[in-house]
C-alpha cells in the first residue's frame, strides 16, 4: 500500500520543511509514502472563498485516482488517539487497497466536489493550526502510528 499526503502550497518556513523531511524519511522504512504539494492557486484576490475552494478542488480531485481511499483531514472529521490511529492504518493495510490519500485543503477548506467524493474525514483536533503547522503533525502522527505497530519504543504507553 501507498500513503499519500496531498497538500495546497509548498511550505514556507524551513524549520518545519526540515521537520517534515526527517519523518517523510522515517517513514520510509515502513510503508511507500508520498508527499504530494500542489501549486498555489495565482490571482486568488479576485476570487472568492467559494472560487478559490473550487479550483483548489479541481486540482485535488485530479490527482486522484478511481481506486484511492481518500481522507480529508478536516476539523469536523473524527478525532482519534495515536493507537486508534494506527489501528486505522493497519485495517486500510490489511483490506489489500493500493492507495490511501490523505488531503489537507487550503485556507477555506474543501469544495463540495471534494466532499463527494471523500471516504472520510479525520481532525487532528479541535483547536485550529496553520496548513503549514498540520503537515508536520500529520506526518509524525503517521510516523508514531507504524513505530506503535511494530511495538517500538518512540510512543511510550
Amino acid at each position: 500500500m501507498t500513503i499519500k499526503l496531498l497538500t495546497i502550497g509548498k511550505t514556507d518556513n524551513k524549520h518545519l520543511q526540515s521537520l517534515i523531511d526527517d519523518y517523510q524519511q522515517r517513514l520510509g522504512h515502513y510503508i511507500k509514502f508520498e508527499f504530494d504539494v500542489l501549486p498555489d492557486i495565482k490571482k486568488v484576490k479576485h476570487l472568492s472563498e467559494s472560487q478559490q475552494k473550487d479550483k483548489e478542488g479541481e486540482l485535488i480531485l485530479s490527482r486522484i485516482q478511481k481506486s484511492d481511499v481518500m481522507i480529508l483531514l478536516d476539523e469536523h472529521g473524527k478525532q482519534m488517539d495515536s493507537i486508534s490511529f494506527s489501528n486505522y492504518l493497519q485495517k486500510h493495510m490489511n483490506s489489500g487497497l493500493k492507495s490511501l490519500v490523505f488531503v489537507i485543503g487550503g485556507p477555506y477548506g474543501f469544495s463540495e466536489a471534494v466532499y463527494k467524493r471523500t471516504n472520510g474525514k479525520l481532525g487532528l483536533s479541535k483547536m485550529t493550526f496553520s496548513h503549514q503547522m498540520v503537515r508536520l503533525f500529520f506526518i509524525e502522527q503517521l510516523y508514531r502510528g507504524f513505530t506503535i505497530l511494530r511495538n517500538e519504543p518512540y510512543h511510550h504507553r
